[in-house]
């Protein structure tokens, strides 16, 4: 074999084809008014082999590692773009969380988090990450730069300048108690809170530094 993992995803495809939608639904015709005694036969015409079996697992437990591997991934490749001459790291988090480590990067020089995420739309939830990574920096005490690393700055800022109401954004945010105890009533909207503090946190895209193009579209189903 010239390339195991090629052959090991040859397997799949030809149980999938082109389309598995298509796919299915064929077979789901095919295999009406079999019986057990062709059944068999109708796994072999089918590629619905003990192997694609076990490629499909392994692609499965594959899956769930993904956004860790992208998150890391994309904070390697910024750093080059990201650190300037004589700044050296002190602290990073490439996994999930932040294994006890406030930040995704602490450096002689700055703190930052990044967020390799691309917006499509309403995206409540990349709101609420986008807005408790900015506050968590926001309140840090230090005396380093503060930066916040995203995929399309314009659409976080536009979200960050936005009238989207607090209660909704922080709504089983981890970050509520502290953001409601720092400011009590003295914001409605996140827009009111960013036009408060938006020069503290430098936000940055890393888009062409990832891409490798001056432009992306974050309109594709590659969010991360």
């Amino acid at each position: 074999m010239k390339d195991g993992a090629s052959d090991r995803m040859a397997v799949l495809d030809r149980f999938t084809g082109s389309n598995v939608a298509n796919t299915l639904a064929r077979l789901e015709r095919e295999a009406r008014g079999r019986t057990a005694e062709h059944w068999d036969e109708f796994l072999g015409r089918a590629h619905a082999t003990p192997e694609a079996w076990a490629v499909a697992g392994a692609l499965k437990r594959m899956a769930g590692q993904v956004h860790v591997t992208i998150h890391a991934l994309g904070i390697l490749r910024c750093l080059p773009h990201i650190l300037e001459p004589g700044e050296e790291v002190e602290s990073l988090s490439l996994g999930a969380g932040s294994g006890g480590k406030p930040f995704d990067l602490e450096t002689n020089r700055r703190v930052a988090e990044f967020k390799f995420i691309r917006w499509t739309g309403r995206d409540s939830d990349r709101q609420n990450q986008t807005f408790k990574d900015f506050f968590m920096l926001e309140q840090h005490e230090t005396s380093k730069g503060k930066h916040l690393y995203v995929l399309g700055r314009e659409r976080a800022v536009k979200f960050l300048q936005g009238r989207r109401k607090l209660d909704s954004v922080l709504s089983g945010n981890k970050v509520r108690e502290t953001f409601r105890t720092r400011f009590p009533n003295r914001f409605r909207t996140v827009g009111e809170y960013y036009a408060a503090f938006a020069d503290k946190v430098e936000i940055t895209d890393v888009s062409t530094w990832l891409d490798g193009r001056e432009s992306i579209d974050d309109r594709g189903p590659r969010d991360a």
